[in-house]
């Protein structure tokens, strides 16, 4: 018997999940059709698939090949449902992820400009995090992410385009202790200050969540709603944040805010535009894809009039303004 896409959607979860029961419950079946599915799987493809290990598996070679297409299968058949779903609704709309950093700082300007050169294609933009863009998109959950590069994006079956050079500088307030310092701040007189950031923390993905791996042990980071607002604590005085250089150059060496001096830092990071590769993205996906790596895109991003964050796109509201 050929396999099928319900008995893939159960291995993947036992994949994912890490054991027969969580995936049963999470497909709302019970244990022993979990059972079947995978014993039909095995006979088959002649594998065993997976081995018992301590409380939960481990899965054989094939185990691990049969998961990533059993992932993408599975995000293929949503697809497909949901595109038969809507194929008589006129407007099926763009889904974008933009991560966190990128949501708050260029999307709003980026979109705004592809929305008057595509009128027609509404957009639904949602702020997710970096760990799982890879897995997203091959879910086909979304059709598109800007921002962090997903890791491991080759392999995962993503294709990136890079669309915006950025630089984080280490930011405080004059009267802070770290602006004391003349030359470079050691390590352990950046760790034992309170440190700030975004909803999304400083991402381990990211070019300034390395640097942060290569200094020590992690600081004491206060996620806030957003950069603004943790950029207005270091304006206060209660601490320190990796902020985005073109951001806060106007304010650099003034009584609001100086640059703390670090080894490593200012850190140069790159934003992206990721897809599916090897034809498997929307034409709508690819056409937003190649505008943001234009100079007209990398314009709109970085200017200094206009809110950056993002509002309303099409017929949803996802995220909020930030100005």
């Amino acid at each position: 018997m050929a396999m099928t896409a319900r008995q893939l959607q159960a291995f993947a979860l036992v994949a994912k999940l890490g054991s027969l029961h969580a995936a049963a419950a999470a497909l709302g079946v019970s244990e022993p059709a979990v059972s079947a599915a995978l014993a039909a799987l095995r006979r088959d493809l002649g594998d065993v698939l997976f081995v018992r290990a301590g409380s939960g598996i481990a899965l054989t070679p094939g185990g691990r090949v049969l998961a990533i297409h059993a992932e993408e299968v599975v995000g293929l058949v949503a697809a497909i449902r949901r595109d038969v779903s809507q194929a008589q609704r006129s407007g099926q709309g763009l889904r974008v992820l933009a991560t966190a950093a990128f949501a708050e700082h260029a999307a709003g300007r980026l979109l705004d400009v592809f929305a008057r050169r595509h009128a027609d294609i509404p957009l639904e933009v949602v702020v997710e995090g970096s760990s799982e863009i890879a897995a997203l998109l091959t879910r086909r959950s979304y059709d598109i992410a800007l921002g962090a590069r997903p890791e491991l994006a080759a392999m995962a079956g993503v294709e990136s385009v890079p669309v915006l050079r950025y630089r984080r500088v280490l930011v405080a307030a004059p009267s802070h202790p770290l602006a004391r310092f003349s030359g470079p701040a050691p390590a352990p007189a950046l760790l034992e200050h309170q440190w700030f950031a975004g909803p999304r923390g400083i991402e381990k993905a990211t070019e300034e969540g390395r640097w942060l791996a290569a200094v020590g042990r992690p600081p004491d980071v206060v996620n806030l709603t957003s950069e603004t607002d943790a950029l207005a604590a270091v304006r206060a005085g209660e601490g320190v944040m990796l902020a985005l250089e073109h951001v806060v150059r106007a304010e650099l060496g003034t009584d609001a805010l100086v640059a703390v001096v670090a080894a490593g830092t200012p850190i140069t990071g790159m934003w992206w535009a990721s897809t599916l590769d090897r034809g498997r993205s929307t034409g709508q996906a690819r056409a937003l894809q190649r505008f943001a790596a234009t100079a007209e895109a990398t314009a709109a991003m970085v200017a200094r009039r206009g809110s950056r964050g993002l509002a309303q796109r099409g017929s949803k509201v996802h995220v909020a303004l930030w100005s």
